[in-house]
């Protein structure tokens, strides 16, 4: 038998397919990109767009190979599980536990009983989710260390798809790291749901799992996801400096530079606060590289919410900036906020946004210039640097999983050019 996944949204959910995979495969269950007996489709529910798109996929893959057993599980199955009963997937199975979606899948493609699972998470449960032993990526793994959310900002579905903050063991997460060493990774990746709240109950944590980490000799460079802003301390940067593998690339999420928007939201910052803290953290790191995630048009976003959103984009220098409109989520406190800001205004302020966004990457990339960094490459004589800016190196012979040091000589829009320094 084989099977083929399809995943949607987050390096959560694609760590959570590799997870499958291996599963799969003690089954003696082939992983294929081509027909497959098994069709899994990791969905995400992260806006109302995600489920649309995970039911076209549910009805393509019953259209393109009505034999196959088509699996449909994640954060849709979660946190809409009616809508997902109501699909054409064979199976429904929710994501609290990524093993019994590969049991029971294996047991509908044997049987054909028992077609829709729910379990919903609840307070206290553990962190489940099996390790892995490898990624699709060559060079670079991700590792998941977190699952859950307690921040219920007004416009996300996530706590409820996902249940509340709960920690990997730092023991296994040591174990995972030495196991992708062994087979050939580089660099890893932590990540999580709300990363930033790794331990938090514990006795332990995100420094801690850095440190596990970077304590396995075969890894060279660690970095973190995406992490909220106001659980970053000093004494956190502190201890990640004394990381030498430790990568200076933060994805501060900021959602909007607007404070009255922020409010709305129910962030847990302000303006000022975020600031102060891409101030410390450029102290601590040098050529620290701060990316973000930038919504526009959010209820009630006036026309001056959104040129103070701009202004602040322009005031921080983003490395990097993912725009992206507003669109209103079934289920979330927002959904019932009046003054819903229309369509046309939304992809206008997305366009203007955006341009803020590629001229404030071009700026920084342009700081980069006559620095030296160390850059992992990956293929075609392309790497990243450990701020994560993409490296070309032109006439030259390296090989994929290479760490070689570059001089940045010139920067394009969107990458640098650099000479290997003999």
């Amino acid at each position: 038998m084989t099977v083929k996944f399809y995943t949607l949204g987050c390096k959560v959910n694609q760590y959570e397919t590799e997870a499958m995979k291996e599963a799969f495969s003690l089954y003696g269950i082939k992983t294929t990109e081509n027909g497959a007996d098994i069709i899994v489709i990791n969905s995400c529910s992260v806006t109302a767009e995600s489920d649309r798109k995970t039911r076209q996929l549910v009805n393509r893959a019953k259209r393109e190979n009505d034999t196959a057993v088509v699996v449909l599980t994640g954060c849709m199955v979660q946190a809409f599980p009616e809508a997902a009963k109501n699909t054409k997937a064979d199976i429904v199975i929710g994501n609290s536990d990524v093993l019994a979606v590969v049991e029971k899948a294996v047991k509908y493609a044997k049987s054909k009983s028992d077609d829709f699972y729910f379990s919903p998470h609840f307070t206290g449960e553990k962190y489940n989710t099996p390790g892995i032993a490898s990624f699709d990526e060559r060079t670079r793994a991700f590792m998941k260390i977190e699952d859950g959310c307690d921040r219920f900002c007004t416009y996300c579905i996530i706590p409820y798809a996902r249940g509340r903050v709960r920690s990997r063991a730092l023991s296994d997460i040591k174990a995972e790291a030495e196991k992708l060493a062994k087979n050939g990774y580089k660099e890893i990746v932590l990540v999580g749901i709300n990363l930033s709240a790794y331990g938090k109950g514990e006795n332990f944590d995100l420094c801690d799992a850095v440190d596990s980490v970077c304590s396995v000799s075969g890894i060279k460079r660690v970095r973190l996801g995406s992490i909220e802003p106001d659980h970053i301390t000093d004494d956190m940067l502190k201890r990640f400096s004394h990381q030498e593998k430790f990568c200076p690339q933060f994805h501060l999420s900021l959602q909007s530079g607007s404070d009255n928007t922020l409010k709305t939201m129910n962030r847990h910052y302000d303006t000022a606060f975020y600031l102060d803290l891409v101030n410390r953290i450029r102290k601590v790191f040098e050529c620290s590289a701060i990316t973000t995630d930038i919504m526009v048009g959010f209820s009630g976003e006036t026309e001056e919410d959104f040129l103070d959103s701009m202004s602040f984009v322009n005031k921080v220098g983003f490395a990097r900036v993912h725009v992206f409109p507003y669109s209103v989520r079934p289920g979330t406190k927002a959904e019932s906020f009046s003054l819903q800001v229309p369509a046309e205004i939304k992809k206008d302020r997305a366009k203007r946004m955006q341009e803020a966004a590629k001229t404030s990457e071009k700026e920084f990339l342009s700081r980069m210039v006559g620095k030296t960094f160390s850059v992992l490459f990956e293929k075609n004589n392309e790497g990243y640097t450990e701020n994560y800016s993409k490296v070309i190196v032109e006439n030259e012979d390296i090989k994929e999983g290479e760490i070689k040091k570059v001089k940045i000589v010139k920067s394009l829009d969107t990458y640098l050019l650099g000479t290997i320094e003999k």
